[in-house]
């Protein structure tokens, strides 16, 4: 069972119109290992009082199979665009994703 969705998972990440070409840094040095991502923008809402606010995220999905010590303080560069990841990524409930939230650097 846990293959199909492997499966499922590999083809979006493949798919050109879902997924993206990146390079992952550990620890934010060095040459970098090819990857592809999903990159998200979700906003959230933030409460101050009695007032609301929503603010823009960037969270990107990255597969365990390419990277499976992804921590905070890593970089993904997609592009000419450099981004941190802040917090520790959060997995999946079969162990095939991390979601990572980020900050363009």
């Amino acid at each position: 069972m846990i293959d199909a969705f492997a499966s499922a998972i590999d083809a979006l990440f493949a798919d050109p119109n879902i997924g993206e070409d990146a390079l992952w840094k550990a620890g934010g040095v060095g040459a970098g290992v090819a990857v592809r991502i999903i990159r998200k923008s979700p906003d959230r809402m933030a409460e101050f009082g009695e007032s609301r606010a929503v603010l823009s995220t960037v969270g990107i999905d990255i597969r365990r199979s390419q990277v499976a010590t992804i921590t905070e303080g890593d970089l993904i560069v997609i592009g000419a665009e450099t981004y941190r990841i802040i917090g520790e990524p959060m997995g999946d409930a079969l162990g095939l994703v991390s979601a990572c939230e980020v900050v363009k650097v």
